[in-house]
């Protein structure tokens, strides 16, 4: 396998490759997979905003008063990439409820591979938030550099990728549309096929996680 960028980070926590394995298994059923694939994202969450910026604040506690420390700043923004982005939204928005949401819809063109944007919702303020672009699947990587590039244009600034499963082609594509642009993950696998799906992979995640095959 090539060389990965510096910034493209493998969550291989135990728990996380016994369910990624359950969730590669093609006999593994619509609802299970719809879990598992939540229950992946709240664990990987924890990796990639651990270096959230907290400040002290004053409580009380039942037992007495105490300077403790919370998240600071505006609310962070997790930005799914339609429609299969939002299996992995409903995990992180279990990590963090008060989040802001913001949806790009994008989907391939079955020839070329190249994305074409139908749909763009984000908040307000997108300079002063830490945002997290969330989609199962990084395979050839145009979708993901287009939804970065389209972000940035909205005024976001720190950005996070994150994935279950990414193919180094997009990888590569990423890195060298958005060097900037950290990249967290739940495994690296060998490659993608003719057909732009990553070898071994799981299938196409939208069609397991909404039954639609």
């Amino acid at each position: 396998m090539q060389a990965m960028p510096d910034n493209v980070m493998v969550v291989d926590h135990p728990l996380v490759a016994h369910k990624l394995t359950l969730l590669r298994a093609a006999a593994t059923p619509t609802g299970d997979f719809r879990r598992l694939v939540r229950e992946i994202s709240l664990l990987m969450g924890y990796e990639v905003l651990r270096d959230l910026p907290t400040e002290p604040v004053h409580i009380e506690t039942p037992l007495e008063p105490m300077t403790a420390r919370q998240v600071s700043g505006k609310k962070l923004c997790f930005i799914s990439i339609l429609r299969a982005g939002n299996g992995i939204l409903d995990g992180m928005v279990d990590l963090v409820p008060s989040a802001r949401i913001g949806h790009v819809g994008l989907y391939r063109d079955p020839l070329s591979h190249e994305p074409i944007e139908y749909y763009f919702k984000v908040p307000d303020d997108m300079d002063q938030r830490l945002t997290v672009v969330v989609d199962p699947m990084l395979a050839t990587g145009h979708s993901a550099a287009a939804a970065v590039t389209r972000l940035k244009r909205a005024g976001a600034g720190a950005i996070k990728f994150v994935c279950l499963i990414a193919a180094p082609e997009g990888i590569a594509a990423l890195h060298a549309a958005h060097p900037d642009v950290p990249v967290y993950t739940a495994a690296i696998d060998r490659q993608l096929d003719e057909h732009a799906y990553i070898r071994p992979g799981l299938g196409d995640a939208g069609d397991r996680l909404f039954g639609t095959k």
